[in-house]
């Protein structure tokens, strides 16, 4: 397979940025190296250079799964972001997947076009986990990633190359994403910075699992608008932070941005008709504060019935929306 063009390349990393919760921008040459781009997320900008080229087969005929980039046209070592993050990323255009590799391992290297090497069944199972660990010959790790997880990836990247070279932390890692069970001696036994990158982890397979699900089930489709345009979110009904809240396709619904934030908020709320509705309670709030602009345009697509998954099972469960509607005090 030949080498996609820069551009096709660069929008897959934008692609990526967008999917996993954040924009960006290229704010380099499209041909250079290290591309330059401006993360923004939640939290605020981020400056994250990457490296990155096109996965092809290795052409070992003994090692038909192995997969490789080669890092043409730069040179050792690699300058690093003084900034922000710094990333050695590969792209497989056909799955649309990504791999990232140990940058700090390969920053520096030999004259020539030096190889770095995935197994291609580490990004088939990120594809399902959304992120997958590739243990090599030599302890190198190797992570496949699925676009939504660029940030998770992209905020962890040291750690998870790093702490993945031990043999039992490559396999807890593995089985926490995944979603296999681990027993609790097995985690006991970890330093507490492994504990939280395990937990880490574990919590970026669940959250992506939960997305994907919920996605899937709407036709990634805003439940409210039946807008897509890739910007519809997978909203927990019941909140992650209420003891009884579980990532599981009933406790969610796929909604807009604007939508989801009001729906979190409490300026809307589902009723158990499945009907979403204005809280009236926070409407007149916002017109004292004459915040209200643009309320009755924002309005005009509700007190519907929301637009429901084919599968009834795949349906917000009733008693998840009512503990929502206390746990946001909603007053019917």
């Amino acid at each position: 397979m030949p080498a996609i063009d820069a551009l096709k390349l660069v929008n897959a990393i934008l692609d990526a940025f967008q999917d996993s919760g954040a924009s960006g921008i290229l704010v380099s040459s499209l041909r250079q190296h290290p591309r330059r781009f401006i993360v923004e997320m939640e939290i605020g900008g981020v400056e994250a250079w990457v490296y990155a080229w096109t996965l092809t087969h290795g052409g070992r005929p003994s090692l038909p799964d192995e997969y490789r980039i080669q890092m043409t046209t730069v040179s050792s070592p690699l300058p690093l972001n003084p900034k922000g993050y710094t990333l050695l990323l590969g792209y497989e255009p056909n799955l649309r997947m990504f791999a990232g590799f140990d940058l700090i391992r390969h920053r520096t290297f030999t004259t020539g076009s030096p190889s770095v090497q995935i197994d291609i069944k580490c990004i088939h199972r990120a594809l399902e986990d959304g992120i997958s660990f590739d243990r090599k010959s030599n302890q190198e790790i190797a992570v496949g990633i699925r676009p939504d997880q660029m940030l998770n990836y992209m905020a962890n990247s040291g750690d998870l190359h790093r702490l993945g070279k031990n043999a039992a932390m490559y396999k807890l890692l593995s089985k926490a994403s995944a979603l296999e069970e681990i027993a609790e001696k097995e985690i006991s036994k970890l330093t507490p910075k492994r504990q939280r990158i395990l937990s880490t982890v574990n919590r970026w397979a669940r959250s992506a699992s939960f997305r994907r699900q919920v996605l899937h089930a709407y036709d990634n489709r805003c439940s409210i608008t039946r807008m897509q345009m890739r910007l519809v979110d997978a909203a927990h009904i019941l909140p992650v932070q209420a003891e009884e809240a579980a990532d599981d396709v009933r406790n969610g619904i796929a909604l807009s941005p604007t939508y989801h934030r009001a729906f979190d908020g409490g300026l809307i709320y589902l009723d158990e008709d499945y009907v979403m509705r204005i809280n009236l309670e926070q409407e007149r709030q916002l017109e004292a504060l004459k915040l209200h602009g643009g309320i009755e345009d924002f309005k005009h697509f509700l007190d519907e019935r929301i637009y429901l998954p084919p599968d009834k099972q795949q349906w917000p469960g009733i008693s998840m929306i009512r503990k929502a509607n206390r746990y946001r005090r909603i007053c019917q």
